[in-house]
């Protein structure tokens, strides 16, 4: 149980530029604010900030778009280079329809447009630029609490979020990429319900439940609350990161 969880927004978060380091700046800015990281803690990203740091920008102007882009973009009345990166950064394309093209992202994750777009990101009209996903979310995730342990001598646990559509319901909703310190996903398979009967499929997203929460916080527009500090979790340690949220393609009966 987590009787007293508590979020907190790290306040007057500083935009990132590529090559910023996001410990230092989460550092100072707990300093500034008077906050004190403890063992347990549980830093969440927008996944944003993590790209912006590792310059996962594109430059549209500078991507040549291939036949089957070309195609997939008439499909879909978009624009055929960012369907280029689109498809660079996926595994297959899912669905499709006009305006949306639904994909396995390389990572694993099956969402919109591979998790591209230019919302909260500096873009000249002339040069138009995009940002992708990190590489990979959970050594970015891992990378993050390894220099924050290191620096600060605390134990923390780290997410990365982002925010996508889910079936069957309207409206986005955050969701863990990468993760780092504890176990994403909980298998309560074989445990007690109140009345005493066994569990027999209930396994519970951790890192997604705190990533919605913490989204809740960071909001979808021009918020600045990339980072929330998430305290009185009850987690599990583990090494393993978010690849154990992802179903697989067998496993998976729509698709």
């Amino acid at each position: 149980m987590n009787p007293d969880l508590s979020l907190t927004v790290l306040p007057d978060f500083p935009l990132v530029e590529p090559g910023d380091d996001l410990a230092d700046l989460i550092i100072a800015c707990c300093e500034r604010a008077g906050l004190k990281l403890r063992d347990g803690d549980v830093l969440a990203l927008a996944q944003k900030i993590v790209s912006k740091s590792e310059d996962r920008y594109a430059y549209l102007n500078e991507v040549t778009p291939g036949n089957a882009a070309v195609q997939l973009a008439a499909e879909t009345d978009k624009d055929p280079r960012q369907v280029e990166l689109i498809l660079q950064e996926s595994k297959e394309v899912v669905r499709q329809r006009k305006g949306a093209i639904i994909v396995e992202h390389r990572e694993g994750y099956v969402h919109a447009n591979a998790g591209i777009d230019a919302s909260n990101i500096a873009s000249e009209p002339d040069n138009p630029r995009v940002l992708l996903l990190p590489l990979d979310s959970n050594v970015s995730a891992r990378r993050l609490r390894e220099a924050i342990s290191q620096r600060l001598g605390v134990d923390v646990y780290v997410l990365i979020n982002d925010s996508a559509g889910r079936a069957w319901r309207n409206g986005t909703c955050g969701f863990a990429l990468g993760s780092a310190g504890f176990e994403a996903l909980v298998n309560r398979i074989g445990d007690a319900d109140l009345f005493g009967r066994s569990l027999e499929v209930t396994q519970i997203a951790v890192a997604d439940e705190l990533a919605a929460a913490a989204s809740f916080l960071m909001g979808q527009a021009d918020e600045g609350a990339p980072v929330v500090l998430v305290r009185g979790a009850t987690l599990r340690p583990s090494a393993a990161g978010c690849e154990t949220l992802i179903r697989s393609k067998s496993e998976d009966l729509f698709r």
